[in-house]
């Protein structure tokens, strides 16, 4: 960043009745996860938990990607980009208003393990009449798809 920049953080909806944060450790390079991660296109073939996903050009902010997970179909877009560090995408699903966030933090010198964190807001109706349930149920979800990453990323 040059002097002078101003440096913009979106986060999650830290106001949001469901709010998730995991974090694990992965024996891979920023580099290899940034690469899972970024493809958009091939989530479904490391990660069962999304049956389709499809980013028609390059993952950068104002991009908008349709993604299908648990029977959902969510078109999300991506407002952050900070390359081999940090993603945020989200919006409206379903009544459902998402926002996630992702952070890749690598070991000092750069290689190997690298920390990733992820954390997630919901909110809307379908949260305030269910925020145990929806909580669990992202819980799940997001503790599913750090494994499948750390899977696929090992594996590489």
């Amino acid at each position: 960043m040059e002097i002078g920049e101003k440096e913009t953080v979106k986060d999650i909806d830290r106001s949001a009745p469901v709010i998730v944060e995991l974090t694990t450790t992965i024996d891979a390079t920023p580099e290899t996860l940034w690469a899972l991660h970024t493809d958009v296109n091939a989530w479904p073939t490391w990660n069962l938990g999304i049956e389709k996903a499809h980013l028609p050009g390059d993952f950068a902010e104002g991009s908008v990607f349709d993604w299908e997970t648990a029977g959902l179909s969510i078109s999300s877009t991506i407002m952050e980009v900070r390359p081999l560090r940090r993603t945020v995408w989200g919006g409206p699903a379903h009544g459902i208003e998402g926002v996630h966030v992702w952070i890749f933090e690598p070991a000092t010198g750069g290689r190997g393990p690298t920390a990733v964190t992820t954390l997630e807001s919901w909110a809307g109706a379908p949260v305030e009449a269910d925020p145990e349930g929806m909580r669990a149920a992202l819980e799940r979800s997001l503790l599913a798809w750090l494994e499948a990453l750390k899977t696929a990323a090992e594996r590489s």
